[in-house]
């Protein structure tokens, strides 16, 4: 006698896919979703999708400029997802109101757009990336000096090369959209080599950095400390190709950054150029070295 294996509907597939990539990414337009999950269908198909969770009370939207719906999890929404081992360590802040889902959209959609550059990049090259290797907002404990105390990354990704070999990537990245200084933009990459160097100390003991046997903070979390990739927008191309001069500067004079770059491959490239040519583009400025443009993996 034979066994039926149960299968699941598709519609209930896709319906665990957004609720766990609303999840993660917090909050995503309808066009995000069905580039993430379905880009290859006609558009309606994502609302055949969102609109049952939305009668069912676990999404809900804000209405932003040019009409765009922008999803976030209702608190129902954030206690189903509670549990799913897809989302194991995801502890980011409920969105509460589509007022306040409007002020955080500039920020957290333009790292979705950076995100489906790269999405959209591996696809094409039969590379392993998903939806959710893209995971925003990882935060990391520093030592308690410079007055700052943590390490935010805007996002770290997992990224798995299969031609012409095998090769994995991690990276953390940063989106810039010029709403702060570029100096401020620039003094991110000695947080990073502060966090590249730092190895934390017993309670109770008192030691240095270099002790012999300790384990640097990073190691942790990481095989391997994951390449730093600024992504720019927002300005002119004038404005920008000044701030990456800036970030370029800051490694060559400051120590403990020109340290983490002999180790880690530091780059920097305009948003608009990742999405019209590709990450693997020759649109990456490396932070070090020669400023000959290149791409992503070749940092």
């Amino acid at each position: 006698m034979t066994t039926a294996v149960f299968q699941p509907p598709t519609a209930d597939t896709h319906a665990h896919q957004v609720l766990a990539l609303i999840a993660q990414h917090r909050l995503l337009t309808s066009t995000q979703l069905h580039q993430m999950l379905i880009p290859n269908t006609p558009p309606r198909k994502i609302h055949n999708v969102l609109v049952p969770l939305r009668e069912q009370g676990l999404i809900t939207h804000a209405v932003l400029p040019g009409r765009l719906q922008a999803h976030f999890l209702t608190p129902a929404g954030h206690q189903t997802v509670g549990d799913w081992p897809e989302l194991r360590g995801r502890t980011a802040t409920p969105i509460p109101s589509a007022q306040a889902a409007s002020l955080r959209a500039a920020h957290i959609l333009t790292g979705v757009r950076a995100h489906l550059a790269f999405l959209t990049d591996a696809r094409e090259r039969g590379d392993e990336y998903q939806p959710l290797d893209w995971v925003p907002e990882v935060t990391h404990r520093l030592p308690d000096t410079a007055g700052e105390d943590r390490l935010i990354a805007d996002a770290v990704f997992h990224y798995t090369a299969t031609s012409p070999r095998r090769l994995q990537y991690r990276a953390f990245v940063e989106i810039d959209r010029t709403t702060m200084s570029s100096e401020r933009l620039a003094r991110k990459l000695i947080t990073y080599a502060r966090f590249h160097d730092y190895t934390p100390q017993p309670l109770g003991r008192r030691g240095t950095v270099a002790d012999q046997g300790a384990v640097l903070a990073w190691q942790r979390s990481y095989p391997r400390f994951p390449r730093v990739l600024f992504i720019l927008t927002g300005a002119s191309r004038t404005t920008l190709a000044n701030r990456i001069a800036d970030l370029r500067r800051m490694t060559a004079d400051h120590d403990l950054v020109t340290r983490l770059s002999a180790h880690v491959p530091l780059g920097a490239a305009i948003l608009e150029d990742i999405e019209a040519h590709g990450p693997q583009a020759k649109v990456w400025t490396p932070l070090a070295g020669s400023s000959e443009p290149r791409g992503w993996t070749q940092l």
